[in-house]
C-alpha cells in the first residue's frame, strides 16, 4: 500500500507544488481544494489518476474539515503525512499610528492559526494509525518572536506566531503516539498568497516543495528542533 499524504490549500502555488513532488515520489495524495475553478489539480488528476484524490476544503468551516477527514478515513483508513499549507495574507499597510482592519486580522487568525488546528484535530486518529506519523505545517519566519523585524503586517505575523505556539502544544500531546510535528518556513516563494502572482519573490514553489519533502522524508526524531526552513536550517522561536 502506498503511503498517504493530505495537503491543504493544494489549488496552486506551494500546495500544488507539494502535491506534485509527493505524487512523483509515489505517494497517494489527498488534495484539499478551495477554488474549484482553478484547474491545475484537474490536470494532475489526468496524469496520476487513482493516486490523487481531490475534494473541496475550507479550513475555516468545521463541517468541510470533518467531511474531508471522513473521506480520507473511508478511502485509506490511515494517514502518513499531513501538510497544513492553506493560508491567506492580507496587508493594508497596517500602522500603529494609522488604521487597523480588525476584521481582516480575524480572518487571518481563523485561516492561518485555527484552520490548521481544525484540520490536525480531524485527522490525528488517522496519523496514529499511519507509519510515517508526520504532522507538518507551513509556518513562516514572520512568526518568530526572537527575529521579529517588521513594522507592519501585524495580523499575518501574529497569526503565524499563534500557529507556532499551537504546534509546540500539539507536539507535547502527540509525542507519546510517535507523531512528529514540524513548522516550516518555506522561503520567499513565488506564489499567489498576496492575491496576484508574486514575481518579486526569490524561490520557485517547486524548489521549496522539494526541500520540504526532503526534510519530511528524513523522518526527524520527535526531540529534534521542529521550527526549520525548507533547507532544514533551524529557526528561532
Amino acid at each position: 500500500m502506498k503511503k498517504t499524504d493530505y495537503i491543504t490549500g493544494a489549488d496552486r502555488g506551494l500546495g500544488l507544488a507539494l502535491s506534485k513532488v509527493f505524487l512523483e515520489s509515489n505517494f497517494k495524495v489527498f488534495a484539499g481544494r478551495y477554488m474549484p475553478d482553478w484547474t491545475e489539480l484537474d490536470e494532475l488528476k489526468k496524469e496520476y489518476d487513482q493516486d490523487l484524490d481531490i475534494f473541496t476544503l475550507d479550513v475555516t468551516d468545521q463541517e468541510s474539515v470533518n467531511e474531508a477527514a471522513n473521506y480520507i478515513n473511508r478511502n485509506a483508513g490511515q494517514l502518513d503525512i499531513l501538510i497544513n499549507n492553506a493560508a491567506i495574507y492580507k496587508d493594508r499597510s497596517e500602522d500603529i499610528f494609522g488604521e487597523f482592519v480588525y476584521e481582516d486580522m480575524m480572518k487571518l487568525y481563523d485561516t492561518n492559526a485555527l484552520g490548521p488546528l481544525r484540520v490536525s484535530k480531524s485527522v490525528v486518529p488517522l496519523l496514529v494509525k499511519g507509519t510515517s506519523k508526520i504532522l507538518a505545517n507551513i509556518s513562516s519566519e514572520a512568526g518568530s518572536l526572537a527575529d521579529s523585524w517588521r513594522k507592519k503586517e501585524y495580523g499575518y505575523c501574529m497569526s503565524k506566531s499563534a500557529l507556532n505556539m499551537q504546534l509546540t502544544i500539539i507536539q507535547n500531546q502527540v509525542a507519546e503516539y510517535g507523531i512528529k510535528v514540524l513548522a516550516f518556513h518555506p522561503g520567499y516563494v513565488k506564489t499567489y498568497i498576496m492575491g496576484d502572482f508574486n514575481h518579486d519573490a526569490t524561490i520557485d514553489s517547486s524548489e521549496s516543495a522539494t526541500g520540504i519533502m526532503k526534510e519530511i522524508l528524513k523522518a526527524p526524531a520527535i526531540d529534534e528542533h521542529m521550527y526549520i526552513d525548507y533547507q532544514g536550517n533551524k529557526l528561532n522561536w
